[in-house]
């Protein structure tokens, strides 16, 4: 649907855009994690336990970053995942303040389960793009994410 507004050219095309942006975000972020209700994590879980599986342990902090969330939504997020026995929080021997995050064998074992299925709806979901059109794309949110980092100092 675009956009109703009656602003400038350059207003209309640029809302246009964000909103078919917004709208194909959120409808593949609903169809390809769909699959998570099923093992009663959500999209913020997984991604934290995806992040910790394919980079290893890290802070709260370089998680709170990596997933462009705030620090207290992560605090919740991990919180949550600790008390179901799939994440261990460490206190670092040099700095107290900080904890170091880790999978236990519980979360590393839920994380392998359900990391195949969520690359097939991916793959799938992508499918009606061509391998150009998907490099692209990948490119253009890139572009969009770097710039929008560097106007607001880094943060999300």
């Amino acid at each position: 649907m675009p956009t109703h507004f009656e602003g400038t050219e350059e207003e209309r095309r640029a809302l246009d855009a964000y909103i078919k942006l917004l709208r194909a975000s959120e409808s593949l972020v609903r169809r390809i994690h769909r699959h998570l209700a099923d093992s009663n994590v959500t999209v913020s879980q997984f991604g934290a336990l995806e992040a910790l599986y394919h980079l290893g342990p890290m802070s709260q902090r370089e998680l709170a970053g990596k997933l462009l969330q705030s620090p207290g939504n992560i605090t919740m997020v991990i919180g949550n995942l600790e008390s179901r026995g799939l994440v261990a929080r460490d206190r670092e021997s040099k700095n107290r303040r900080t904890c170091v995050l880790t999978l236990t064998s519980a979360g590393r074992h839920l994380i392998a389960k359900l990391f195949p299925a969520h690359v097939a709806r991916v793959v799938g979901e992508f499918a009606s793009l061509s391998a150009a059109e998907q490099t692209t794309l990948g490119e253009l949110c890139k572009r969009l994410g770097l710039t929008a980092a560097a106007e607001s100092g880094g943060r999300p």
